[in-house]
């Protein structure tokens, strides 16, 4: 079986469906939605959703790493990402 999988106007459109408001108004929501929480993120925000989860950034050190066409040693800078921890058991 495959797995489905929802992009961002199939998610404002099921959101729309069930919550029984028009698409235009659903998308105007999750983008406000999305870009609070990254913007939250990025600065040093944690956004716990009970029963869902939580949103926090993660930093990752700088680390030798290699090539794996040559196989040759290279610097991979430090960098800060966000991470999701689902609170939700299935």
């Amino acid at each position: 079986m495959a797995k489905e999988v929802i992009s961002k106007s199939l998610l404002v459109d099921k959101v729309a469906e069930a919550a029984g408001v028009s698409k235009k108004d659903t998308k105007v929501v999750v983008d406000a939605l999305l870009e609070t929480v990254k913007e939250s993120v990025k600065a040093d925000a944690e956004i716990r959703l009970i029963g869902f989860g939580t949103f926090k950034k993660a930093h990752r050190n700088a680390r030798t790493g290699r090539n794996p066409q040559t196989g040759a040693a290279l610097e991979i800078a430090a960098s800060d990402s966000m991470a999701f921890k689902s609170s939700v058991k299935y």
